[in-house]
Protein backbone atom coordinates (compact mmCIF):
# COMPACT_ATOMS: atom_id res chain seq x y z
CA UNK A 1 0.00 0.00 0.00
CA UNK A 2 1.44 3.64 -1.35
CA UNK A 3 1.86 6.24 1.97
CA UNK A 4 0.60 8.52 0.09
CA UNK A 5 -3.06 6.77 0.23
CA UNK A 6 -2.39 6.70 4.23
CA UNK A 7 -1.12 10.01 4.40
CA UNK A 8 -4.21 11.41 2.80
CA UNK A 9 -6.23 9.48 4.90
CA UNK A 10 -4.91 10.59 7.70
CA UNK A 11 -4.68 14.30 6.81
CA UNK A 12 -8.76 13.86 6.38
CA UNK A 13 -9.08 12.95 9.49
CA UNK A 14 -7.17 15.42 10.96
CA UNK A 15 -9.02 18.16 8.76
CA UNK A 16 -12.73 16.26 10.39
CA UNK A 17 -11.24 16.96 13.66
CA UNK A 18 -10.58 20.45 13.37
CA UNK A 19 -13.84 20.91 11.98
CA UNK A 20 -15.42 19.48 15.22
CA UNK A 21 -16.39 16.38 13.09
CA UNK A 22 -16.78 13.27 15.79
CA UNK A 23 -13.04 12.30 16.00
CA UNK A 24 -13.97 8.65 16.40
CA UNK A 25 -15.98 8.73 12.85
CA UNK A 26 -12.96 11.33 11.76
CA UNK A 27 -10.51 8.59 12.17
CA UNK A 28 -12.79 5.47 10.59
CA UNK A 29 -13.58 8.06 7.33
CA UNK A 30 -9.91 8.61 6.78
CA UNK A 31 -8.97 4.77 7.57
CA UNK A 32 -11.28 4.06 4.39
CA UNK A 33 -10.69 6.54 2.31
CA UNK A 34 -6.84 6.23 2.91
CA UNK A 35 -7.03 2.35 1.77
CA UNK A 36 -9.01 2.85 -1.05
CA UNK A 37 -6.37 5.12 -2.27
CA UNK A 38 -3.89 3.47 -1.26
CA UNK A 39 -4.21 0.83 -3.76
CA UNK A 40 -6.14 -1.68 -1.31
CA UNK A 41 -9.96 -2.82 -2.43
CA UNK A 42 -12.73 -1.99 -0.65
CA UNK A 43 -13.05 -5.43 1.27
CA UNK A 44 -9.48 -5.52 1.36
CA UNK A 45 -9.56 -1.70 3.15
CA UNK A 46 -12.27 -2.81 5.54
CA UNK A 47 -10.38 -6.30 6.52
CA UNK A 48 -7.48 -4.43 7.34
CA UNK A 49 -9.55 -1.50 9.47
CA UNK A 50 -10.71 -4.57 11.30
CA UNK A 51 -7.73 -6.46 12.02
CA UNK A 52 -6.42 -2.60 13.06
CA UNK A 53 -9.21 -2.50 15.76
CA UNK A 54 -8.32 -5.95 16.75
CA UNK A 55 -4.92 -5.49 17.57
CA UNK A 56 -6.17 -2.34 20.14
CA UNK A 57 -9.05 -4.87 21.55
CA UNK A 58 -7.10 -6.35 24.48
CA UNK A 59 -5.82 -2.51 25.75
CA UNK A 60 -9.12 -1.58 25.35
CA UNK A 61 -10.30 -4.06 28.50
CA UNK A 62 -7.48 -3.13 30.56
CA UNK A 63 -8.16 0.27 29.96
CA UNK A 64 -11.85 -0.03 31.01
CA UNK A 65 -11.47 -1.74 34.13
CA UNK A 66 -8.75 0.99 34.67
CA UNK A 67 -11.72 3.25 35.13
CA UNK A 68 -12.38 1.54 38.72
CA UNK A 69 -9.43 3.28 39.95
CA UNK A 70 -9.94 6.31 38.57
CA UNK A 71 -13.36 6.74 39.48
CA UNK A 72 -12.37 5.96 43.14
CA UNK A 73 -9.91 8.40 43.24
CA UNK A 74 -11.64 11.42 41.79
CA UNK A 75 -15.80 10.61 43.87
CA UNK A 76 -14.24 9.78 47.20
CA UNK A 77 -11.84 13.30 47.16
CA UNK A 78 -8.86 10.94 47.32
CA UNK A 79 -7.46 13.18 44.49
CA UNK A 80 -8.31 16.35 45.72
CA UNK A 81 -6.80 15.19 49.22
CA UNK A 82 -3.47 14.41 47.50
CA UNK A 83 -3.04 17.88 45.82
CA UNK A 84 -4.61 19.76 48.24
CA UNK A 85 -1.52 18.15 50.98
CA UNK A 86 0.85 18.57 48.43
CA UNK A 87 0.81 22.27 47.80
CA UNK A 88 0.44 22.73 51.45
CA UNK A 89 3.12 20.91 52.65
CA UNK A 90 5.34 22.74 49.65
CA UNK A 91 3.97 26.04 50.17
CA UNK A 92 4.01 29.03 48.54
CA UNK A 93 7.35 29.90 48.32
CA UNK A 94 7.83 26.87 46.02
CA UNK A 95 4.23 27.38 44.61
CA UNK A 96 5.15 26.23 40.84
CA UNK A 97 6.98 23.02 41.81
CA UNK A 98 3.73 22.53 44.15
CA UNK A 99 1.39 22.95 41.78
CA UNK A 100 3.40 20.56 38.93
CA UNK A 101 3.92 18.28 41.89
CA UNK A 102 0.70 17.80 42.57
CA UNK A 103 -0.74 17.24 39.05
CA UNK A 104 2.14 14.95 38.44
CA UNK A 105 1.22 12.87 41.48
CA UNK A 106 -2.28 12.54 40.17
CA UNK A 107 -1.61 11.86 36.95
CA UNK A 108 1.11 8.99 37.66
CA UNK A 109 -1.67 7.68 39.83
CA UNK A 110 -3.51 6.46 36.96
CA UNK A 111 -5.70 9.93 36.84
CA UNK A 112 -6.89 11.34 33.21
CA UNK A 113 -4.33 14.19 32.86
CA UNK A 114 -7.25 16.60 31.69
CA UNK A 115 -9.05 15.32 34.72
CA UNK A 116 -5.79 16.15 36.90
CA UNK A 117 -5.56 19.31 36.05
CA UNK A 118 -9.75 19.94 36.63
CA UNK A 119 -8.63 18.86 40.23
CA UNK A 120 -6.10 21.04 40.93
CA UNK A 121 -7.29 23.61 38.94
CA UNK A 122 -9.37 25.38 42.06
CA UNK A 123 -6.98 25.43 44.18
CA UNK A 124 -4.57 27.12 41.74
CA UNK A 125 -6.77 29.80 40.99
CA UNK A 126 -6.80 30.68 44.65
CA UNK A 127 -3.68 30.69 45.13
CA UNK A 128 -3.32 33.07 41.85
CA UNK A 129 -5.65 35.75 43.15
CA UNK A 130 -3.42 35.70 46.09
CA UNK A 131 -0.14 35.89 44.73
CA UNK A 132 -1.67 37.26 41.52
CA UNK A 133 0.09 35.02 39.49
CA UNK A 134 -1.40 34.97 36.07
CA UNK A 135 -3.71 31.87 34.87
CA UNK A 136 -1.19 30.81 32.00
CA UNK A 137 1.36 29.81 34.27
CA UNK A 138 -0.50 28.45 36.74
CA UNK A 139 -2.21 26.54 33.68
CA UNK A 140 1.16 26.03 32.16
CA UNK A 141 2.96 24.20 35.48
CA UNK A 142 0.35 21.59 35.56
CA UNK A 143 0.04 20.90 32.43
CA UNK A 144 3.84 20.36 32.67
CA UNK A 145 3.38 18.54 35.98
CA UNK A 146 0.62 16.43 33.99
CA UNK A 147 2.80 15.29 31.24
CA UNK A 148 5.56 14.25 33.43
CA UNK A 149 3.11 11.70 35.52
CA UNK A 150 1.83 11.01 32.32
CA UNK A 151 4.54 8.89 30.93
CA UNK A 152 5.04 6.88 34.33
CA UNK A 153 1.43 6.18 35.11
CA UNK A 154 -1.32 3.44 34.07
CA UNK A 155 -3.13 5.68 31.67
CA UNK A 156 -4.31 4.26 28.93
CA UNK A 157 -1.45 5.89 26.86
CA UNK A 158 0.93 4.04 28.55
CA UNK A 159 -0.95 0.75 28.97
CA UNK A 160 -1.89 0.71 24.70
CA UNK A 161 2.02 1.06 23.89
CA UNK A 162 3.25 -2.02 26.79
CA UNK A 163 0.00 -3.81 24.92
CA UNK A 164 1.02 -3.27 21.25
CA UNK A 165 4.81 -4.03 22.32
CA UNK A 166 4.30 -7.02 24.77
CA UNK A 167 6.14 -5.15 27.25
CA UNK A 168 5.60 -4.95 30.98
CA UNK A 169 3.70 -2.20 31.89
CA UNK A 170 5.53 -1.17 35.40
CA UNK A 171 8.75 -1.63 33.71
CA UNK A 172 7.88 0.70 30.59
CA UNK A 173 6.04 3.17 33.95
CA UNK A 174 10.10 2.67 35.73
CA UNK A 175 12.05 3.43 33.11
CA UNK A 176 10.60 6.98 32.34
CA UNK A 177 10.98 8.10 36.05
CA UNK A 178 14.56 10.23 35.37
CA UNK A 179 13.23 11.77 32.73
CA UNK A 180 9.79 12.99 34.41
CA UNK A 181 11.36 14.45 37.19
CA UNK A 182 13.68 16.25 35.29
CA UNK A 183 11.10 17.89 33.73
CA UNK A 184 9.25 18.47 36.76
CA UNK A 185 11.97 20.51 37.66
CA UNK A 186 12.13 22.39 34.38
CA UNK A 187 8.23 23.03 34.54
CA UNK A 188 8.12 24.58 37.63
CA UNK A 189 11.66 26.29 38.17
CA UNK A 190 12.81 27.44 34.29
CA UNK A 191 10.35 27.31 31.49
CA UNK A 192 7.78 28.56 33.92
CA UNK A 193 9.43 32.11 34.27
CA UNK A 194 9.36 32.77 30.37
CA UNK A 195 5.76 32.75 30.02
CA UNK A 196 3.61 35.59 28.78
CA UNK A 197 2.28 37.33 31.47
CA UNK A 198 -1.72 36.53 30.17
CA UNK A 199 -4.60 35.50 31.81
CA UNK A 200 -5.48 37.90 34.17
CA UNK A 201 -7.18 36.73 37.75
CA UNK A 202 -11.04 37.88 37.93
CA UNK A 203 -13.46 36.76 41.23
CA UNK A 204 -15.48 34.61 38.70
CA UNK A 205 -12.49 32.31 38.49
CA UNK A 206 -13.11 31.13 41.63
CA UNK A 207 -15.58 28.02 42.44
CA UNK A 208 -16.99 28.82 45.32
CA UNK A 209 -19.03 25.27 45.21
CA UNK A 210 -15.72 23.04 45.70
CA UNK A 211 -16.33 22.07 48.89
CA UNK A 212 -13.32 20.55 50.99
CA UNK A 213 -14.87 19.00 53.80
CA UNK A 214 -14.93 15.33 54.68
CA UNK A 215 -11.80 14.84 52.38
CA UNK A 216 -9.96 11.65 53.08
CA UNK A 217 -7.14 11.79 55.07
CA UNK A 218 -3.91 11.66 53.01
CA UNK A 219 -2.32 8.13 54.26
CA UNK A 220 -5.68 6.67 53.11
CA UNK A 221 -5.97 8.48 49.79
CA UNK A 222 -2.65 6.95 49.21
CA UNK A 223 -3.39 3.17 49.46
CA UNK A 224 -5.39 2.55 45.95
CA UNK A 225 -2.38 4.00 43.85
CA UNK A 226 -0.20 2.13 46.06
CA UNK A 227 -1.80 -1.20 45.47
CA UNK A 228 -1.87 -1.01 42.14
CA UNK A 229 1.50 -0.10 41.11
CA UNK A 230 2.77 -2.71 43.93
CA UNK A 231 0.57 -5.60 42.00
CA UNK A 232 2.32 -4.25 38.71
CA UNK A 233 5.27 -4.39 40.34
CA UNK A 234 4.85 -7.97 41.16
CA UNK A 235 6.36 -8.89 37.89
CA UNK A 236 9.78 -7.37 37.60
CA UNK A 237 10.49 -7.61 40.86
CA UNK A 238 9.20 -11.16 41.86
CA UNK A 239 8.36 -12.86 38.57
CA UNK A 240 4.68 -12.99 39.53
CA UNK A 241 2.28 -11.62 36.90
CA UNK A 242 -0.73 -9.55 37.93
CA UNK A 243 -2.43 -8.39 34.70
CA UNK A 244 -3.15 -4.65 34.82
CA UNK A 245 -6.53 -5.64 34.09
CA UNK A 246 -7.06 -7.10 37.59
CA UNK A 247 -4.26 -4.75 39.20
CA UNK A 248 -6.14 -1.66 37.88
CA UNK A 249 -9.40 -1.90 39.56
CA UNK A 250 -8.00 -3.99 42.70
CA UNK A 251 -6.15 -1.12 43.74
CA UNK A 252 -9.49 1.28 43.65
CA UNK A 253 -11.56 -1.80 45.69
CA UNK A 254 -8.66 -1.56 47.92
CA UNK A 255 -8.85 1.94 48.42
CA UNK A 256 -12.80 2.40 48.66
CA UNK A 257 -12.05 -0.15 51.77
CA UNK A 258 -9.47 1.45 53.56
CA UNK A 259 -11.12 5.06 52.82
CA UNK A 260 -14.71 3.34 54.27
CA UNK A 261 -16.49 5.11 51.35
CA UNK A 262 -18.76 1.91 50.19
CA UNK A 263 -21.37 4.54 49.31
CA UNK A 264 -19.42 5.57 46.68
CA UNK A 265 -19.15 2.44 45.00
CA UNK A 266 -21.28 3.07 42.34
CA UNK A 267 -20.87 6.08 41.58
CA UNK A 268 -17.12 5.92 41.28
CA UNK A 269 -17.82 3.06 39.11
CA UNK A 270 -20.22 4.74 36.65
CA UNK A 271 -17.58 8.09 36.70
CA UNK A 272 -14.52 5.89 35.38
CA UNK A 273 -16.85 3.57 32.79
CA UNK A 274 -18.10 7.13 31.57
CA UNK A 275 -14.18 8.63 31.32
CA UNK A 276 -12.99 5.39 30.28
CA UNK A 277 -15.76 5.00 27.55
CA UNK A 278 -14.66 7.88 25.69
CA UNK A 279 -11.64 6.74 25.32
CA UNK A 280 -12.31 2.94 24.15
CA UNK A 281 -14.59 4.67 21.31
CA UNK A 282 -11.90 6.75 20.08
CA UNK A 283 -9.76 3.84 20.04
CA UNK A 284 -11.95 2.07 17.37
CA UNK A 285 -11.50 4.80 15.44
CA UNK A 286 -7.70 4.94 15.94
CA UNK A 287 -7.08 1.74 15.41
CA UNK A 288 -8.62 1.71 12.26
CA UNK A 289 -5.92 4.20 10.85
CA UNK A 290 -3.95 2.75 13.02
CA UNK A 291 -4.03 -0.65 10.58
CA UNK A 292 -4.22 1.67 7.36
CA UNK A 293 -0.68 2.92 8.60
CA UNK A 294 1.36 -0.33 10.02
CA UNK A 295 -0.22 -1.78 5.89
CA UNK A 296 1.37 1.72 4.26
CA UNK A 297 4.99 2.20 3.57
CA UNK A 298 5.09 5.22 5.05
CA UNK A 299 7.69 3.16 7.92
CA UNK A 300 10.10 2.59 5.27
CA UNK A 301 10.07 6.18 4.28
CA UNK A 302 10.66 7.16 8.08
CA UNK A 303 13.58 4.89 7.88
CA UNK A 304 14.92 5.93 4.70
CA UNK A 305 15.18 9.81 6.45
CA UNK A 306 15.86 8.71 10.08
CA UNK A 307 19.00 6.61 8.40
CA UNK A 308 20.77 9.35 7.74
CA UNK A 309 20.72 10.70 11.10
CA UNK A 310 23.27 9.54 13.24
CA UNK A 311 20.54 8.23 15.71
CA UNK A 312 19.49 6.48 13.00
CA UNK A 313 16.30 3.97 13.77
CA UNK A 314 16.30 4.90 17.98
CA UNK A 315 14.76 8.12 16.67
CA UNK A 316 11.63 6.24 15.02
CA UNK A 317 9.83 5.43 18.64
CA UNK A 318 9.60 9.05 19.69
CA UNK A 319 9.63 10.86 16.48
CA UNK A 320 6.25 8.63 15.28
CA UNK A 321 5.07 8.63 19.17
CA UNK A 322 5.25 12.90 18.51
CA UNK A 323 4.11 12.63 14.67
CA UNK A 324 0.99 10.52 15.59
CA UNK A 325 0.15 13.34 18.45
CA UNK A 326 0.23 15.81 16.23
CA UNK A 327 -2.41 14.58 13.50
CA UNK A 328 -4.41 12.96 16.81
CA UNK A 329 -4.13 16.14 19.66
CA UNK A 330 -4.26 12.67 21.73
CA UNK A 331 -1.45 11.31 23.54
CA UNK A 332 -3.90 7.76 23.92
CA UNK A 333 -4.70 8.35 20.19
CA UNK A 334 -0.76 9.06 19.25
CA UNK A 335 0.72 6.26 20.76
CA UNK A 336 -1.96 3.81 19.97
CA UNK A 337 -1.04 4.82 16.04
CA UNK A 338 2.65 5.00 16.35
CA UNK A 339 2.90 1.44 18.47
CA UNK A 340 0.66 0.07 16.19
CA UNK A 341 2.13 0.85 13.39
CA UNK A 342 5.67 0.49 14.28
CA UNK A 343 6.47 -1.77 17.00
CA UNK A 344 7.68 -4.55 14.47
CA UNK A 345 10.35 -1.74 12.82
CA UNK A 346 11.35 -0.68 16.04
CA UNK A 347 12.31 -3.81 18.05
CA UNK A 348 14.01 -5.34 14.41
CA UNK A 349 16.10 -2.41 15.13
CA UNK A 350 17.34 -4.26 18.64
CA UNK A 351 15.06 -1.66 20.46
CA UNK A 352 13.90 -3.70 23.05
CA UNK A 353 10.37 -3.58 23.91
CA UNK A 354 10.48 -1.73 26.74
CA UNK A 355 12.11 1.35 25.85
CA UNK A 356 9.93 1.40 22.58
CA UNK A 357 6.73 1.73 24.03
CA UNK A 358 8.77 3.79 26.61
CA UNK A 359 9.72 6.13 23.84
CA UNK A 360 6.74 5.67 22.26
CA UNK A 361 4.84 6.98 24.83
CA UNK A 362 7.10 9.79 25.98
CA UNK A 363 6.78 11.38 22.12
CA UNK A 364 3.41 11.44 22.26
CA UNK A 365 3.69 14.31 24.88
CA UNK A 366 4.99 17.13 22.59
CA UNK A 367 1.93 18.02 20.59
CA UNK A 368 -0.72 16.32 21.90
CA UNK A 369 -2.17 20.11 23.36
CA UNK A 370 -2.98 20.70 19.78
CA UNK A 371 -6.25 22.76 19.09
CA UNK A 372 -8.26 20.19 17.65
CA UNK A 373 -7.96 17.88 20.94
CA UNK A 374 -9.90 18.11 23.78
CA UNK A 375 -7.58 18.17 26.19
CA UNK A 376 -6.66 21.79 24.92
CA UNK A 377 -10.54 22.96 25.39
CA UNK A 378 -10.80 20.75 28.60
CA UNK A 379 -7.81 22.90 30.30
CA UNK A 380 -8.12 26.01 28.97
CA UNK A 381 -11.91 26.28 29.93
CA UNK A 382 -10.43 24.34 33.70
CA UNK A 383 -8.85 28.08 34.32
CA UNK A 384 -11.36 29.83 32.34
CA UNK A 385 -9.06 31.14 29.77
CA UNK A 386 -9.74 32.56 26.24
CA UNK A 387 -8.92 30.98 23.08
CA UNK A 388 -6.31 33.42 22.37
CA UNK A 389 -4.72 32.95 25.52
CA UNK A 390 -4.82 29.45 25.49
CA UNK A 391 -3.15 29.28 22.22
CA UNK A 392 0.07 31.38 23.64
CA UNK A 393 0.94 28.50 26.23
CA UNK A 394 1.22 25.98 23.25
CA UNK A 395 4.99 26.61 22.58
CA UNK A 396 5.81 25.95 26.10
CA UNK A 397 4.10 23.07 26.30
CA UNK A 398 5.36 21.49 23.64
CA UNK A 399 9.00 22.82 24.77
CA UNK A 400 8.20 20.24 28.10
CA UNK A 401 7.16 17.38 25.58
CA UNK A 402 10.20 17.96 24.08
CA UNK A 403 12.38 17.88 27.36
CA UNK A 404 10.72 14.38 28.30
CA UNK A 405 11.40 12.78 25.04
CA UNK A 406 15.21 14.24 24.97
CA UNK A 407 15.86 12.61 28.47
CA UNK A 408 13.98 10.08 27.58
CA UNK A 409 16.44 9.22 24.62
CA UNK A 410 19.47 9.88 26.32
CA UNK A 411 18.74 7.82 29.35
CA UNK A 412 17.87 5.13 26.84
CA UNK A 413 21.66 5.59 25.57
CA UNK A 414 22.96 5.38 28.96
CA UNK A 415 21.18 3.77 31.25
CA UNK A 416 19.02 1.57 29.44
CA UNK A 417 21.78 -0.16 27.07
CA UNK A 418 24.11 -0.47 30.16
CA UNK A 419 21.31 -2.57 32.16
CA UNK A 420 20.58 -4.46 29.49
CA UNK A 421 16.42 -3.19 29.19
Amino acid sequence: MTAIGALIGLILAIVLIIRKVSPTYSLILGAFIGGVLGGFSVPETVSIMIDGVKDVTPAILRILTAGVLSGVLIKTGAAASLSQTIVRKVGTKHVYLALALATMLLTTTGVFIDVAVITVAPIALTIGRQLLIPKAKLLFVMVGGGKCGNIISPNPNTIISAENFNADLSSVMFVNIIPALIGLLVTAYIVVHFLPKVGEMVKDDLNEDDSTDNLPLFAKSMVAPFVTIGLLALRPLFGIVIDPLLALPAGGLAGILVMRKWDKLSISIGYGLDKMSTIAILLIGTGTIAGIVKASTIKDYLLQALAKTNLGEVLIAPFSGALMSAATASTTAGATVASASFAETITAAGISTVWGAAMINVGATVLDHLPHGSFFHATGGATYMQMSERMKIIPFETLIGLVLTICSVAVYFTLGRWFGL
